[in-house]
């Protein structure tokens, strides 16, 4: 009778166990529903690139990028607590990362309210970055090419809250951009430079 009882017990606990975590859940939903928070709107609102140099014989790369990055939050009823903010640069050709770490990111920790814009200041800076010999020679028939421009991915790590009453909802999303940079010799050194005042909308994936 005793070991029935105490299975008794477990059932009774398992079950409102299950009920609490349904019901937690339900509201959650319903939550959701009515706030109907939005993904991220990212876009480059501006990039800068000098001191880009390429030894193709080496296979190695350095550069200074800083890049505005526009995020918006469309949603009409939910703030967005952004937690941090972390990025990776590589070339689009070849997807040789030079750039595993952001330089700076400002800010990285913001409160964004509903239906407003942010622009976030990412900057990668790289001397000699090792990168496939392929790559390299790539990279300079790009800069050396009749209409030359360097292609650049940038992908974005952000941890976000959704806070809507008084339930806050956490995720990871990533955010890729695609950069293209015309450029041109700069001075009387070897790099090259240039800058774009906007860029294309990034896709963001949650």
């Amino acid at each position: 009778m005793s070991h029935s009882g105490g299975g008794g017990q477990q059932r009774t606990c398992c079950s409102s166990c299950c009920a609490f975590i349904f019901t937690a859940g339900f509201m959650i939903l319903i939550y959701w529903a009515i706030f109907q928070p939005h993904h991220i709107r990212a876009t480059v609102d501006s990039a800068a690139l000098s001191n880009l140099t390429v030894a193709s014989a080496a296979g190695a790369v350095s550069y200074r990028l800083a890049v505005g990055l526009s995020l918006y939050n469309p949603s009409k009823r939910v703030n967005i607590y952004y937690d941090a903010v972390d990025a990776e640069l590589r070339l689009r050709d070849g997807g040789a990362v030079i750039g595993k770490g952001p330089a700076s990111a400002s800010p990285t920790e913001f409160l964004q309210k509903r239906k407003t814009g942010e622009v976030v200041r990412i900057e990668f800076e790289g001397t000699g970055v090792g990168v496939p010999g392929d790559v390299a020679g790539e990279l300079e028939k790009e800069v050396k090419g009749e209409a030359p421009a360097v292609r650049l991915e940038m992908d974005v790590f952000v941890r976000v809250r959704y806070v809507f009453a008084a339930v806050k909802i956490r995720q990871k999303p990533r955010i890729r951009c695609s950069i293209s940079v015309p450029v041109k010799k700069e001075g009387r050194g070897n790099g090259v430079g240039g800058a774009v005042s906007s860029g294309d909308r990034c896709s963001v994936k949650y």
